[in-house]
Protein backbone atom coordinates (compact mmCIF):
# COMPACT_ATOMS: atom_id res chain seq x y z
CA UNK A 1 0.00 0.00 0.00
CA UNK A 2 2.55 2.32 -0.68
CA UNK A 3 1.77 6.36 -1.78
CA UNK A 4 3.11 8.13 -4.84
CA UNK A 5 3.70 11.84 -4.97
CA UNK A 6 3.14 11.43 -0.98
CA UNK A 7 3.47 14.77 1.36
CA UNK A 8 4.72 16.76 -1.73
CA UNK A 9 3.06 19.83 -0.71
CA UNK A 10 4.43 19.68 2.64
CA UNK A 11 6.38 22.70 3.76
CA UNK A 12 8.41 21.33 6.83
CA UNK A 13 10.17 22.93 9.06
CA UNK A 14 12.57 21.36 11.46
CA UNK A 15 16.21 20.36 11.12
CA UNK A 16 16.51 17.24 13.11
CA UNK A 17 20.29 17.57 12.85
CA UNK A 18 20.74 20.39 14.48
CA UNK A 19 17.08 20.34 16.73
CA UNK A 20 16.17 23.96 15.58
CA UNK A 21 13.15 25.41 17.18
CA UNK A 22 10.22 25.81 15.54
CA UNK A 23 7.19 28.92 15.55
CA UNK A 24 3.61 27.17 15.90
CA UNK A 25 1.65 28.65 13.15
CA UNK A 26 -2.36 26.87 12.53
CA UNK A 27 -2.37 24.47 9.79
CA UNK A 28 -4.92 21.71 7.99
CA UNK A 29 -4.14 18.46 6.58
CA UNK A 30 -6.27 17.57 3.77
CA UNK A 31 -6.82 14.40 1.90
CA UNK A 32 -5.93 11.75 4.57
CA UNK A 33 -7.64 9.00 6.09
CA UNK A 34 -7.80 9.77 9.62
CA UNK A 35 -7.94 7.29 12.65
CA UNK A 36 -8.87 9.27 15.00
CA UNK A 37 -9.62 6.46 18.06
CA UNK A 38 -12.51 9.36 19.12
CA UNK A 39 -15.87 6.85 19.49
CA UNK A 40 -17.59 10.00 18.30
CA UNK A 41 -16.21 10.36 14.84
CA UNK A 42 -13.48 7.31 14.73
CA UNK A 43 -12.66 8.27 10.94
CA UNK A 44 -11.85 11.67 9.05
CA UNK A 45 -10.81 12.84 6.01
CA UNK A 46 -9.27 16.36 7.44
CA UNK A 47 -8.31 18.03 10.46
CA UNK A 48 -7.24 21.40 11.58
CA UNK A 49 -5.54 23.11 14.38
CA UNK A 50 -4.89 26.69 15.60
CA UNK A 51 -1.26 28.32 16.54
CA UNK A 52 -1.14 26.89 20.35
CA UNK A 53 -1.31 23.24 18.15
CA UNK A 54 -4.61 22.26 19.50
CA UNK A 55 -7.25 20.81 17.14
CA UNK A 56 -9.98 22.85 16.28
CA UNK A 57 -12.14 20.05 13.86
CA UNK A 58 -12.01 16.91 12.57
CA UNK A 59 -14.11 15.92 9.98
CA UNK A 60 -15.00 16.31 6.22
CA UNK A 61 -12.95 18.25 4.32
CA UNK A 62 -15.53 21.37 3.36
CA UNK A 63 -16.63 21.01 7.05
CA UNK A 64 -13.40 21.59 8.49
CA UNK A 65 -12.30 24.21 6.21
CA UNK A 66 -14.92 26.48 7.00
CA UNK A 67 -14.25 26.14 10.93
CA UNK A 68 -10.71 26.58 10.12
CA UNK A 69 -10.97 29.48 8.06
CA UNK A 70 -7.24 30.54 6.01
CA UNK A 71 -4.98 28.53 7.42
CA UNK A 72 -1.83 26.48 5.94
CA UNK A 73 -3.47 23.61 4.12
CA UNK A 74 -0.95 20.56 4.10
CA UNK A 75 -1.77 17.82 1.49
CA UNK A 76 -1.33 13.80 2.30
CA UNK A 77 -1.93 12.67 -0.72
CA UNK A 78 -4.14 9.88 0.87
CA UNK A 79 -1.33 8.49 3.43
CA UNK A 80 -3.37 7.10 6.72
CA UNK A 81 -3.02 9.33 9.79
CA UNK A 82 -3.03 7.98 13.51
CA UNK A 83 -3.10 9.73 16.38
CA UNK A 84 0.41 10.31 17.69
CA UNK A 85 2.39 6.84 19.19
CA UNK A 86 2.73 7.08 23.21
CA UNK A 87 5.70 4.33 24.29
CA UNK A 88 4.45 3.81 28.07
CA UNK A 89 7.63 2.34 29.54
CA UNK A 90 10.86 3.82 27.88
CA UNK A 91 14.39 5.07 28.70
CA UNK A 92 15.11 8.65 27.22
CA UNK A 93 18.68 8.91 28.07
CA UNK A 94 19.09 5.66 28.60
CA UNK A 95 18.63 5.76 24.56
CA UNK A 96 20.59 8.28 23.69
CA UNK A 97 23.55 7.22 26.13
CA UNK A 98 23.18 3.95 23.84
CA UNK A 99 23.28 5.34 20.96
CA UNK A 100 26.83 7.27 22.00
CA UNK A 101 28.28 3.84 23.23
CA UNK A 102 29.36 0.77 21.31
CA UNK A 103 26.27 -1.35 20.01
CA UNK A 104 26.54 -4.71 21.27
CA UNK A 105 22.67 -5.87 19.94
CA UNK A 106 22.02 -8.64 18.13
CA UNK A 107 25.85 -10.20 18.58
CA UNK A 108 25.73 -13.80 18.46
CA UNK A 109 29.15 -14.38 20.22
CA UNK A 110 31.65 -13.36 22.59
CA UNK A 111 34.39 -12.71 19.41
CA UNK A 112 31.75 -10.73 17.56
CA UNK A 113 31.56 -8.94 20.54
CA UNK A 114 35.30 -8.25 20.76
CA UNK A 115 35.33 -6.95 16.71
CA UNK A 116 32.93 -4.55 17.48
CA UNK A 117 34.81 -3.06 20.66
CA UNK A 118 37.84 -3.04 18.49
CA UNK A 119 36.27 -1.16 16.18
CA UNK A 120 34.38 1.74 18.18
CA UNK A 121 37.36 1.68 21.04
CA UNK A 122 39.24 3.08 17.85
CA UNK A 123 37.96 6.28 17.80
CA UNK A 124 38.17 6.95 21.97
CA UNK A 125 41.14 8.98 23.44
CA UNK A 126 44.06 6.82 25.21
CA UNK A 127 43.03 5.20 28.46
CA UNK A 128 38.94 6.05 28.30
CA UNK A 129 37.02 3.63 29.43
CA UNK A 130 35.42 1.30 26.72
CA UNK A 131 31.34 1.42 27.43
CA UNK A 132 28.78 -0.51 25.26
CA UNK A 133 25.51 -2.20 25.83
CA UNK A 134 23.05 -4.64 24.25
CA UNK A 135 24.79 -7.94 25.02
CA UNK A 136 22.46 -11.36 25.45
CA UNK A 137 24.12 -14.44 26.45
CA UNK A 138 20.81 -16.37 25.20
CA UNK A 139 21.67 -15.73 22.18
CA UNK A 140 24.98 -17.86 21.77
CA UNK A 141 25.64 -20.69 21.36
CA UNK A 142 27.25 -21.27 24.70
CA UNK A 143 24.97 -19.51 26.85
CA UNK A 144 26.92 -19.26 30.46
CA UNK A 145 27.59 -15.48 31.81
CA UNK A 146 31.39 -14.37 30.52
CA UNK A 147 33.52 -13.98 32.41
CA UNK A 148 36.23 -10.53 32.70
CA UNK A 149 38.89 -12.83 31.29
CA UNK A 150 36.61 -12.90 27.93
CA UNK A 151 37.68 -9.45 27.58
CA UNK A 152 41.42 -9.15 29.06
CA UNK A 153 42.93 -10.45 26.30
CA UNK A 154 42.39 -7.78 23.57
CA UNK A 155 41.81 -4.78 26.24
CA UNK A 156 44.25 -5.84 29.10
CA UNK A 157 44.77 -1.97 30.50
CA UNK A 158 41.79 -0.06 29.18
CA UNK A 159 38.78 -0.32 31.43
CA UNK A 160 35.47 -1.92 30.03
CA UNK A 161 31.91 -2.15 31.39
CA UNK A 162 29.48 -3.61 29.03
CA UNK A 163 25.74 -3.63 30.07
CA UNK A 164 23.64 -6.57 29.08
CA UNK A 165 20.75 -5.96 26.77
CA UNK A 166 18.07 -5.94 29.84
CA UNK A 167 19.78 -3.39 32.26
CA UNK A 168 20.13 -5.80 34.75
CA UNK A 169 23.40 -7.10 34.62
CA UNK A 170 26.88 -5.67 33.29
CA UNK A 171 30.01 -7.28 32.05
CA UNK A 172 33.51 -5.84 33.39
CA UNK A 173 37.42 -6.85 32.36
CA UNK A 174 40.05 -6.93 35.08
CA UNK A 175 41.32 -3.28 34.40
CA UNK A 176 37.37 -1.95 35.35
CA UNK A 177 37.45 -4.06 38.10
CA UNK A 178 40.78 -3.14 39.34
CA UNK A 179 39.14 0.30 39.61
CA UNK A 180 36.36 -0.07 41.88
CA UNK A 181 36.33 1.75 44.85
CA UNK A 182 35.48 -1.56 46.80
CA UNK A 183 37.48 -4.97 47.54
CA UNK A 184 35.34 -7.41 45.55
CA UNK A 185 36.76 -10.13 46.74
CA UNK A 186 34.83 -12.18 49.47
CA UNK A 187 31.70 -14.15 50.06
CA UNK A 188 30.15 -10.80 50.52
CA UNK A 189 26.98 -9.59 48.63
CA UNK A 190 25.60 -6.07 47.85
CA UNK A 191 22.06 -5.77 48.71
CA UNK A 192 19.58 -6.20 45.72
CA UNK A 193 22.29 -7.09 43.83
CA UNK A 194 24.36 -10.14 43.00
CA UNK A 195 28.60 -10.11 42.44
CA UNK A 196 29.08 -13.61 40.29
CA UNK A 197 32.43 -15.33 41.95
CA UNK A 198 35.10 -18.15 41.46
CA UNK A 199 36.73 -18.83 44.16
CA UNK A 200 36.01 -16.24 46.51
CA UNK A 201 37.48 -13.35 43.41
CA UNK A 202 34.50 -11.73 41.25
CA UNK A 203 34.40 -12.96 37.23
CA UNK A 204 33.41 -9.70 35.93
CA UNK A 205 29.74 -10.27 36.15
CA UNK A 206 27.24 -7.74 37.97
CA UNK A 207 23.66 -8.70 38.81
CA UNK A 208 21.30 -5.13 39.52
CA UNK A 209 21.96 -3.88 42.51
CA UNK A 210 25.57 -5.08 42.10
CA UNK A 211 26.29 -3.01 38.77
CA UNK A 212 26.84 0.17 40.94
CA UNK A 213 30.09 -1.07 42.52
CA UNK A 214 31.30 -0.70 38.70
CA UNK A 215 29.06 2.20 37.32
CA UNK A 216 30.51 4.28 40.25
CA UNK A 217 34.12 4.17 38.76
CA UNK A 218 33.09 5.31 35.46
CA UNK A 219 33.94 8.75 34.92
CA UNK A 220 30.63 11.10 34.80
CA UNK A 221 29.46 12.05 30.93
CA UNK A 222 29.99 15.98 30.93
CA UNK A 223 27.28 18.35 29.48
CA UNK A 224 28.36 18.14 25.92
CA UNK A 225 27.99 14.25 26.01
CA UNK A 226 24.83 14.67 27.77
CA UNK A 227 23.03 17.26 25.10
CA UNK A 228 24.34 15.36 22.25
CA UNK A 229 22.78 12.00 23.72
CA UNK A 230 19.11 13.88 24.29
CA UNK A 231 19.34 15.19 20.82
CA UNK A 232 20.20 11.42 19.42
CA UNK A 233 17.82 9.89 21.21
CA UNK A 234 14.62 12.17 20.52
CA UNK A 235 15.39 12.72 16.57
CA UNK A 236 15.34 8.10 16.70
CA UNK A 237 12.11 8.45 18.81
CA UNK A 238 10.72 11.20 16.60
CA UNK A 239 11.76 8.83 13.12
CA UNK A 240 9.97 5.93 14.94
CA UNK A 241 6.39 8.08 14.99
CA UNK A 242 6.75 8.74 18.55
CA UNK A 243 4.97 11.48 19.73
CA UNK A 244 5.34 10.71 23.48
CA UNK A 245 6.98 8.59 25.89
CA UNK A 246 6.92 7.71 29.59
CA UNK A 247 10.22 8.13 31.33
CA UNK A 248 10.76 5.51 33.62
CA UNK A 249 13.27 6.37 36.08
CA UNK A 250 14.45 9.97 35.67
CA UNK A 251 16.93 11.62 37.60
CA UNK A 252 17.03 15.24 38.83
CA UNK A 253 19.45 16.10 36.67
CA UNK A 254 17.92 14.50 33.47
CA UNK A 255 14.45 16.77 34.39
CA UNK A 256 16.32 19.90 34.12
CA UNK A 257 18.02 18.97 30.77
CA UNK A 258 14.94 18.21 29.80
CA UNK A 259 13.25 21.17 30.92
CA UNK A 260 16.23 22.99 29.23
CA UNK A 261 15.09 21.68 25.80
CA UNK A 262 12.20 22.54 26.71
CA UNK A 263 12.25 26.02 26.98
CA UNK A 264 14.27 26.77 24.04
CA UNK A 265 11.72 24.44 21.95
CA UNK A 266 13.95 22.00 21.44
CA UNK A 267 11.93 18.62 23.30
CA UNK A 268 10.65 17.58 19.72
CA UNK A 269 8.87 14.75 22.49
CA UNK A 270 6.04 14.68 24.98
CA UNK A 271 7.74 13.49 28.22
CA UNK A 272 6.20 12.18 31.22
CA UNK A 273 8.91 11.71 33.65
CA UNK A 274 8.76 9.23 36.68
CA UNK A 275 11.21 10.09 39.20
CA UNK A 276 14.00 7.92 39.81
CA UNK A 277 12.88 6.06 42.99
CA UNK A 278 14.38 7.29 46.75
CA UNK A 279 16.12 10.10 44.81
CA UNK A 280 16.53 14.03 44.68
CA UNK A 281 13.71 13.96 42.07
CA UNK A 282 11.38 12.45 44.46
CA UNK A 283 12.35 14.67 47.11
CA UNK A 284 11.59 17.45 44.98
CA UNK A 285 7.91 16.21 44.22
CA UNK A 286 7.35 15.69 47.67
CA UNK A 287 8.60 19.34 48.65
CA UNK A 288 7.34 20.71 45.77
CA UNK A 289 4.61 18.74 44.38
CA UNK A 290 3.51 17.97 40.44
CA UNK A 291 5.82 19.00 38.03
CA UNK A 292 4.77 20.22 34.30
CA UNK A 293 6.58 22.51 32.00
CA UNK A 294 4.51 25.88 30.91
CA UNK A 295 4.72 24.72 27.05
CA UNK A 296 3.05 21.13 27.80
CA UNK A 297 5.47 18.67 26.85
CA UNK A 298 6.98 17.86 30.17
CA UNK A 299 5.74 16.32 33.25
CA UNK A 300 6.48 14.83 36.42
CA UNK A 301 3.73 13.63 38.87
CA UNK A 302 5.07 9.84 39.61
CA UNK A 303 7.77 7.74 40.58
CA UNK A 304 9.21 4.61 39.57
CA UNK A 305 10.41 1.92 42.11
CA UNK A 306 12.01 -1.32 41.19
CA UNK A 307 10.70 -4.93 43.32
CA UNK A 308 12.61 -6.95 41.54
CA UNK A 309 15.26 -7.91 38.87
CA UNK A 310 15.27 -9.21 34.93
CA UNK A 311 14.26 -12.80 33.54
CA UNK A 312 17.27 -12.97 31.04
CA UNK A 313 19.90 -12.80 34.18
CA UNK A 314 17.88 -14.80 36.72
CA UNK A 315 16.91 -11.96 39.06
CA UNK A 316 13.20 -11.76 38.51
CA UNK A 317 11.56 -12.69 42.09
CA UNK A 318 9.84 -16.18 41.65
CA UNK A 319 7.86 -17.85 43.92
CA UNK A 320 9.64 -20.89 43.25
CA UNK A 321 13.20 -21.75 41.54
CA UNK A 322 14.28 -21.49 38.73
CA UNK A 323 13.22 -24.70 36.20
CA UNK A 324 17.07 -24.33 34.51
CA UNK A 325 18.76 -22.75 38.33
CA UNK A 326 17.02 -24.97 41.29
CA UNK A 327 19.03 -23.15 43.79
CA UNK A 328 17.80 -19.72 42.58
CA UNK A 329 14.07 -17.82 43.01
CA UNK A 330 15.84 -14.74 41.95
CA UNK A 331 16.37 -11.04 43.64
CA UNK A 332 14.20 -8.45 45.64
CA UNK A 333 16.13 -5.91 44.31
CA UNK A 334 14.05 -4.00 47.19
CA UNK A 335 12.91 -5.49 50.53
CA UNK A 336 9.17 -6.01 50.65
CA UNK A 337 9.66 -3.71 54.24
CA UNK A 338 11.57 -0.83 52.21
CA UNK A 339 9.25 -0.93 49.70
CA UNK A 340 6.00 -0.56 51.54
CA UNK A 341 8.00 2.06 53.42
CA UNK A 342 8.49 3.75 49.48
CA UNK A 343 5.02 3.20 48.28
CA UNK A 344 3.56 4.83 50.90
CA UNK A 345 5.21 8.11 50.89
CA UNK A 346 5.05 8.83 47.51
CA UNK A 347 1.25 8.12 48.16
CA UNK A 348 1.33 10.51 50.97
CA UNK A 349 3.32 13.40 48.75
CA UNK A 350 0.45 12.34 46.16
CA UNK A 351 2.47 10.64 43.28
CA UNK A 352 1.30 8.26 40.99
CA UNK A 353 3.47 4.86 41.94
CA UNK A 354 5.12 2.87 39.06
CA UNK A 355 6.49 -0.44 40.04
CA UNK A 356 9.11 -2.63 38.30
CA UNK A 357 7.81 -6.30 38.65
CA UNK A 358 8.90 -9.13 36.68
CA UNK A 359 8.65 -12.47 38.50
CA UNK A 360 5.39 -14.02 39.82
CA UNK A 361 6.67 -13.37 43.32
CA UNK A 362 7.90 -9.39 42.84
CA UNK A 363 4.92 -9.16 40.97
CA UNK A 364 2.39 -10.76 44.23
CA UNK A 365 4.96 -8.40 46.89
CA UNK A 366 3.65 -5.40 44.97
CA UNK A 367 -0.05 -5.99 44.76
CA UNK A 368 0.14 -6.55 48.01
CA UNK A 369 1.94 -3.72 48.69
CA UNK A 370 -0.33 -1.66 47.10
CA UNK A 371 -3.32 -2.88 47.76
CA UNK A 372 -2.61 -2.07 51.92
CA UNK A 373 -1.21 1.36 50.44
CA UNK A 374 -3.93 2.49 48.97
CA UNK A 375 -6.63 0.53 50.96
CA UNK A 376 -10.47 2.41 50.39
CA UNK A 377 -8.87 4.52 48.17
CA UNK A 378 -8.28 1.54 45.96
CA UNK A 379 -10.90 2.80 43.96
CA UNK A 380 -10.34 6.55 43.24
CA UNK A 381 -8.44 7.00 40.19
CA UNK A 382 -5.17 6.45 41.27
CA UNK A 383 -3.82 4.90 38.09
CA UNK A 384 -1.02 3.25 39.28
CA UNK A 385 1.22 1.07 37.52
CA UNK A 386 3.22 -2.44 37.26
CA UNK A 387 5.52 -1.86 35.00
CA UNK A 388 6.58 -5.11 32.97
CA UNK A 389 4.19 -7.45 35.03
CA UNK A 390 5.43 -10.19 32.50
CA UNK A 391 5.12 -13.55 34.58
CA UNK A 392 2.00 -13.47 36.80
CA UNK A 393 0.89 -16.10 38.84
CA UNK A 394 -2.64 -16.84 37.17
CA UNK A 395 -4.54 -16.17 40.19
CA UNK A 396 -3.24 -12.80 40.62
CA UNK A 397 -4.55 -11.49 37.29
CA UNK A 398 -7.76 -10.45 38.59
CA UNK A 399 -5.91 -8.07 41.47
CA UNK A 400 -5.32 -5.43 38.69
CA UNK A 401 -8.38 -4.72 37.66
CA UNK A 402 -9.57 -4.92 41.43
CA UNK A 403 -7.30 -2.50 43.14
CA UNK A 404 -7.21 -0.38 39.70
CA UNK A 405 -3.55 -0.92 38.66
CA UNK A 406 -2.26 -0.76 35.14
CA UNK A 407 -0.25 -3.51 33.85
CA UNK A 408 2.28 -2.00 31.70
CA UNK A 409 3.23 -3.94 29.11
CA UNK A 410 6.31 -4.06 26.47
CA UNK A 411 5.22 -6.88 23.57
CA UNK A 412 8.84 -7.49 21.92
CA UNK A 413 10.09 -8.55 25.51
CA UNK A 414 7.69 -11.32 24.73
CA UNK A 415 9.31 -12.23 21.22
CA UNK A 416 12.73 -11.65 22.28
CA UNK A 417 12.46 -13.97 25.73
CA UNK A 418 10.33 -16.65 24.24
CA UNK A 419 13.17 -19.00 22.68
CA UNK A 420 14.22 -19.19 26.19
CA UNK A 421 11.34 -18.18 28.73
CA UNK A 422 10.09 -21.76 28.98
CA UNK A 423 13.64 -22.96 29.96
CA UNK A 424 13.57 -20.50 32.62
CA UNK A 425 9.86 -20.88 33.93
CA UNK A 426 8.85 -24.17 32.97
CA UNK A 427 6.02 -25.30 31.35
CA UNK A 428 3.15 -24.73 33.67
CA UNK A 429 3.93 -20.59 34.88
CA UNK A 430 3.54 -19.58 31.53
CA UNK A 431 0.15 -19.56 31.30
CA UNK A 432 0.83 -16.63 33.28
CA UNK A 433 3.62 -15.54 31.10
CA UNK A 434 3.26 -12.43 28.95
CA UNK A 435 -0.57 -13.05 29.61
CA UNK A 436 -1.93 -9.97 27.66
CA UNK A 437 -5.14 -11.47 26.76
CA UNK A 438 -5.75 -12.59 30.14
CA UNK A 439 -5.29 -9.02 31.36
CA UNK A 440 -7.60 -7.64 28.80
CA UNK A 441 -10.28 -10.36 29.72
CA UNK A 442 -10.04 -9.46 33.89
CA UNK A 443 -10.88 -5.93 33.09
CA UNK A 444 -7.36 -4.48 33.54
CA UNK A 445 -5.87 -1.59 31.35
CA UNK A 446 -2.97 -2.17 29.45
CA UNK A 447 -0.47 -0.01 28.43
CA UNK A 448 2.32 -1.07 26.23
CA UNK A 449 5.52 0.33 25.47
CA UNK A 450 8.98 -0.91 24.19
CA UNK A 451 11.18 -0.36 27.49
CA UNK A 452 13.94 1.14 24.70
CA UNK A 453 16.70 0.98 24.81
CA UNK A 454 16.37 -2.54 26.30
CA UNK A 455 14.24 -3.22 22.97
CA UNK A 456 14.31 -1.12 19.82
CA UNK A 457 13.14 2.09 19.66
CA UNK A 458 10.69 1.51 17.01
CA UNK A 459 6.55 0.76 18.38
CA UNK A 460 5.86 -0.61 14.87
CA UNK A 461 7.60 -3.77 16.64
CA UNK A 462 5.63 -3.51 19.54
CA UNK A 463 2.93 -3.60 17.40
CA UNK A 464 3.50 -6.56 14.93
CA UNK A 465 4.67 -8.40 18.12
CA UNK A 466 1.50 -7.72 19.78
CA UNK A 467 -0.82 -8.98 17.42
CA UNK A 468 1.36 -11.93 15.78
CA UNK A 469 3.20 -13.07 19.24
CA UNK A 470 5.87 -14.17 16.23
CA UNK A 471 9.93 -13.12 15.29
CA UNK A 472 10.46 -10.80 13.06
CA UNK A 473 11.00 -14.38 10.12
CA UNK A 474 7.87 -15.34 11.34
CA UNK A 475 8.67 -18.21 14.20
CA UNK A 476 6.65 -20.07 15.76
CA UNK A 477 4.22 -20.40 13.23
CA UNK A 478 0.83 -19.40 14.77
CA UNK A 479 2.73 -17.51 17.22
CA UNK A 480 3.88 -18.10 21.19
CA UNK A 481 1.27 -18.65 23.40
CA UNK A 482 -1.39 -17.05 20.92
CA UNK A 483 -4.35 -17.49 23.02
CA UNK A 484 -2.44 -14.09 24.61
CA UNK A 485 -2.09 -12.24 21.44
CA UNK A 486 -3.89 -8.72 21.13
CA UNK A 487 -6.07 -7.50 17.74
CA UNK A 488 -4.51 -4.47 15.72
CA UNK A 489 -7.08 -2.22 17.30
CA UNK A 490 -6.30 -3.18 21.05
CA UNK A 491 -2.39 -2.89 20.14
CA UNK A 492 -3.10 0.83 18.36
CA UNK A 493 -5.19 1.48 21.66
CA UNK A 494 -2.25 0.32 23.92
CA UNK A 495 0.23 3.06 21.96
CA UNK A 496 -2.06 5.22 21.78
CA UNK A 497 -4.87 6.23 24.33
CA UNK A 498 -4.77 3.85 27.04
CA UNK A 499 -0.88 4.87 27.25
CA UNK A 500 -2.02 8.57 27.62
CA UNK A 501 -4.65 7.23 30.12
CA UNK A 502 -2.19 5.64 32.17
CA UNK A 503 0.08 8.58 32.17
CA UNK A 504 -2.91 11.41 32.98
CA UNK A 505 -3.01 12.79 29.63
CA UNK A 506 -6.01 11.44 28.43
CA UNK A 507 -7.47 14.98 28.22
CA UNK A 508 -4.67 16.37 25.87
CA UNK A 509 -3.52 12.91 23.83
CA UNK A 510 -4.15 9.92 22.30
CA UNK A 511 -6.85 10.22 20.02
CA UNK A 512 -8.07 13.14 17.77
CA UNK A 513 -10.69 15.17 18.44
CA UNK A 514 -11.43 18.87 19.11
CA UNK A 515 -9.46 20.18 21.51
CA UNK A 516 -6.67 17.23 21.74
CA UNK A 517 -3.61 18.06 20.94
CA UNK A 518 -2.38 17.99 17.25
CA UNK A 519 0.31 15.01 17.99
CA UNK A 520 -0.14 12.60 15.11
CA UNK A 521 1.41 10.17 12.71
CA UNK A 522 1.49 9.93 9.22
CA UNK A 523 1.60 6.28 7.41
CA UNK A 524 1.89 4.84 4.28
CA UNK A 525 -0.36 2.10 5.63
CA UNK A 526 -2.87 1.42 7.75
CA UNK A 527 -1.96 -0.44 10.60
CA UNK A 528 -5.59 -1.33 11.26
CA UNK A 529 -5.50 -3.29 8.20
CA UNK A 530 -2.23 -4.97 6.70
CA UNK A 531 -1.63 -8.01 6.86
CA UNK A 532 -0.14 -8.97 10.54
CA UNK A 533 3.28 -9.52 8.98
CA UNK A 534 3.62 -6.23 7.29
CA UNK A 535 3.14 -4.22 10.24
CA UNK A 536 7.21 -3.73 10.86
CA UNK A 537 7.60 -2.42 7.18
CA UNK A 538 4.45 0.14 7.50
CA UNK A 539 6.41 3.51 6.68
CA UNK A 540 6.72 6.29 8.57
CA UNK A 541 5.88 9.31 6.61
CA UNK A 542 6.32 11.92 8.80
CA UNK A 543 5.59 12.59 13.02
CA UNK A 544 3.38 15.85 14.10
CA UNK A 545 3.91 17.50 17.76
CA UNK A 546 1.26 20.01 18.42
CA UNK A 547 0.75 20.50 14.65
CA UNK A 548 4.91 20.94 13.96
CA UNK A 549 6.45 18.56 11.82
CA UNK A 550 9.23 16.81 13.64
CA UNK A 551 10.17 14.45 10.97
CA UNK A 552 9.50 14.02 7.83
CA UNK A 553 11.06 11.59 5.35
CA UNK A 554 10.88 14.44 2.85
Amino acid sequence: MKKSGLLSSLVLMICLTGLQPVLAESGMLVNARIHTLDAGRPVAEAMAWDASGRLLAIGEEAEVSAKAGRVQRYDAGGAVVIPGLIDAHAHLMGLGIALMQADLVGTRSKAEIIERLKSFATGLPEGAWLLGRGWDQNDWTDQDFPTAADLDATFPERPVWLERIDSHAGWANSAALRRAVEDLAGDWQPAGGLILRRDGQPTGIFVDGATALIERAVPPADKAFRQEALRRALAAAAAAGLTGVHDMGTSLDDLNLYASFADNGQLTLRVVAYADGDSEALEQRCREGHYAHPGGRLAMRGVKFYADGALGSRGAALLAAYSDDPDNRGLMVTSPEELATLIDRARRCNLQVATHAIGDRGNRVVLETYAAALGAAAADDHRWRVEHAQVVAPQDIPAFARLGVVASVQPTHATSDMPWAGARLGEERLEGAYAWRSFERSGARLALGSDFPVEAVDPRLGLYSAVTRMSLDGLPPGGWLPGQALTAAEALRGFTTDAAWAGFGDGEVGRLAPGMRADFVLLDADPLTVAPAELPRVRVLSTWVDGQAVYSTQ
